[in-house]
């Protein structure tokens, strides 16, 4: 299991029914009545994120300011360079702004820092170049809001620097035209969770003027969906609706240099979602910033010429199977290390030869199987550039303001961040991180929760119950993809697929066969076989193949399955401690009048000649069933137990797995039907329906 613990969602029957009611259809109604969602009209607000709220630009801080800077560069006829981000955000944002201040008049330069050469952010040397080109107004995207020396070096040569980023600020801001970021503490703007593309088309849309604006925001937001999703912002708010009206123009993409990639992606005749957005165009994107060659995505936005569209829609395909190659190798060299020597509750690697652009995803995937953060450092003659990602809600922001002062630099999000470090501060940057860790967790161990919405049987999987699903899209933070429980299918084959980087699954569930893929997994730290059986989390997915729709299972999470024994007591042990029960599992446990009856006589028969009977609770159900010919059921045979000496026909001594049962003289008739056990289980069930 990549997760510790799975937590499954309760399921809502008079939600789903309401939902149901006004037309759902029962997977979709049954899923967001699962989630909290009981009220038609919330559902429909979900359902509809189009009609999201996406505040004034104005409200953001500075804006104002920002906007009249940029126009007066439009009318002076200035050089105006766009400074982006290396990343799919910071490239959309890049070209977002290039284009559109060149279709009003102005002379850009469009321009982001080689990821090996120059590293993340605005920087002394690229202002320096910019001030020889001519450049009279420099605007961030994506980056520049912890850039306050290299401004002041820009105004000193004369330019104007207005920021717009998203990331988190520290105390002094840089003394530019304008600032403009949501997360100042300035900032008014009620949400704070834009990209830094979403940021830039704020911008735009506010230079454009309210009489532009909303052609302004139609023309470029499939631009600003692809950056949001692929920076994995908050898909809540003012993001829902950005997202979701920038898919409508990515179904078919209208940007020449998007449809060559979505063409070469292999997504052809198929929609372009929130999902292929992020794990199919996006790493694609990303590629050529990590490889050091963020010019090719950003040629490939703005080109208008259809074959050099083509040409490097290849490119960054090509880059990416490149990528992964390189990602592969150093990730086999940390789980190798880290086998040998393992690290506990964060883990801190540094290497010589490992290629600055893929760390960040290597660090990633090693928080992921680790299930702690992950800070991973590449050095180069004393000095550590290093990328670090999140594990369990922990803020990375701030755990490198705790380390600040080992830092030579550092900036980021919450989830995902980046720093520089001397060769010589890591071992102390490793400590001073787990006492930091340690401190918000308060000792506890990091949680490990896969959140699962619904436990589900193959004939809920059909093809229209899984596109009726489609209606939750935009999917991410705060609006989660559907995940799915599988309990108890069996391994029929399995084999590796994907140059042995993935594994495919053949499953079947009581007749049913289903298809399954487990993503970067090769099984061998699983101990399946063919044959076993296994519990699954899964996201429902439709495959179309020559034409064939059918559906497939995106494994998240795989466990082998516990036996039936194990099943049955785990659903005693949920009545035990008071948890909620599923009408299934109440009627599993209610006991007939046939199971008292034959207890009670089994009971009768041991003790003959004593009071006393002692054994495993396991043993007595076996007992009692070859006395009955009833099945065993050890869950059940506890709770007639416990019901017998409620009514005060037995007294129960319970010892560490066994039971000792002593029968009590009664001269009267016993209603069993009067136990408040038995009451309480009714309950249930009439609550229930």
């Amino acid at each position: 299991m990549k997760y510790k613990h799975w937590s499954v969602a309760p399921p809502c029957p008079e939600g789903q029914q309401i939902l149901e009611a006004a037309g759902l259809p029962p997977l979709l109604a049954g899923l967001l009545a699962a989630r909290g969602v009981k009220d038609l009209g919330e559902a429909r607000r979900i359902l509809s994120p189009e009609r999201e709220t996406i505040p004034p630009p104005a409200l953001l801080r500075d804006m104002d300011r920002a906007a009249a800077r940029v126009r007066l560069a439009l009318e002076r006829g200035e050089l105006i360079a766009v400074y982006g981000d290396y990343d799919v955000d910071g490239i959309s944002a890049t070209c977002l702004l290039t284009q559109f201040l060149t279709a009003r008049g102005g002379h850009v330069i469009p321009y982001i820092p080689s990821r090996l050469g120059e590293g993340y952010g605005l920087n002394p040397e690229a202002v320096v170049h910019l001030a020889g080109q001519g450049v009279a107004l420099i605007i961030t995207v994506d980056c520049g809001i912890t850039a306050v020396e290299e401004t002041k070096l820009a105004g000193e040569l004369g330019i104007d620097v207005v920021i717009t980023d998203h990331h988190a600020c520290k105390e002094e801001l840089p003394p530019a035209a304008a600032v403009v970021d949501p997360h100042r503490p300035d900032c008014p703007y009620p949400f704070k969770g834009l990209a830094g593309v979403g940021v830039a088309l704020m911008l735009a849309v506010s230079v454009a003027g309210q009489g532009e604006a909303q052609a302004v925001f139609e023309e470029f937001c499939d631009l600003a969906a692809v950056g949001t999703v692929a920076d994995v912002m908050p898909m809540t708010g003012a993001n829902r609706a950005i997202v979701s009206l920038g898919l409508r123009r990515l179904n078919p993409p209208k940007r020449l240099g998007l449809a060559a990639l979505v063409r070469c992606a292999g997504l052809e005749d198929k929609p372009v979602t929130s999902v292929t957005v992020g794990y199919t165009l996006a790493p694609r994107i990303n590629a050529s910033g990590r490889m050091g060659m963020a010019e090719v995505a950003v040629e490939l936005f703005l080109t208008r010429d259809p074959e050099r569209a083509e040409e490097l829609a290849l490119e960054l395909c090509e880059l990416n199977r490149e990528r992964q190659g390189i990602e592969g190798e150093i990730f086999q060299q940390c789980v190798q290390h880290l086998d040998i020597e393992p690290q506990q509750g964060v883990i801190v690697l540094a290497g010589n030869q490992w290629h600055q652009g893929v760390v960040g995803i290597v660090a990633s995937r090693l928080a992921e199987k680790y299930s702690c953060p992950c800070f991973m450092i590449c050095l180069d003659g004393g000095l550590g550039k290093g990328s670090c990602r999140s594990w369990g809600d922990l803020n990375l922001f701030e755990l490198l303001s705790a380390c600040g002062h080992l830092l030579e630099n550092f900036g980021g999000h919450a989830l995902a961040a980046g720093f520089t470090v001397r060769e010589e501060n890591i071992p102390a940057l490793a400590q001073a991180l787990r006492r930091a860790v340690t401190e918000r967790c308060r000792g506890q161990e990091l949680p490990s929760v896969l959140e699962i919405d619904m436990s589900i049987a193959p004939q809920h999987l059909t093809v229209e119950a899984v596109e009726s699903l489609d209606l939750l899209e935009p999917c991410g933070t705060g609006n989660p993809r559907p995940v799915f429980l599988l309990q108890g299918a069996q391994v029929h084959t399995m084999s590796q697929v994907g140059r042995g980087r993935h594994l495919k699954l053949k499953l079947e569930f009581r007749g049913a066969a289903l298809d399954a893929i487990f993503f970067s997994n090769q099984g061998a730290e699983l101990g399946l076989f063919p044959g076993c059986r296994v519990d699954v989390a899964f996201y429902p997915q439709i495959n179309d193949f020559r034409g064939v729709r059918t559906i497939q299972l995106q494994v998240v999470d795989l466990c082998l399955a516990p036996s039936r024994a194990q099943l049955e007591q785990a659903i005693y042990d949920k009545y035990r401690q008071g948890e909620h029960l599923t009408q299934e599992e109440v009627r599993f446990l209610l006991p007939s009048r046939g199971d008292f009856v034959g207890l009670y006589r089994w009971l009768v028969r041991q003790s003959t000649g004593c009071t006393v009977v002692e054994d495993t609770p396991a043993r007595i159900a076996r007992a009692v069933s070859r006395a009955t010919r009833q099945r065993e059921v050890p869950a059940r045979t506890l709770l007639c137990l416990e019901v017998l000496e409620e009514r005060g026909l037995i007294r129960l001594n319970r010892r560490t797995d066994r039971i000792q049962i002593t029968l009590c003289q009664v001269e009267h008739k016993v209603d069993l039907e009067a136990s408040e056990i038995i009451r309480r289980l009714r309950k249930m069930l009439e609550e229930e329906l």
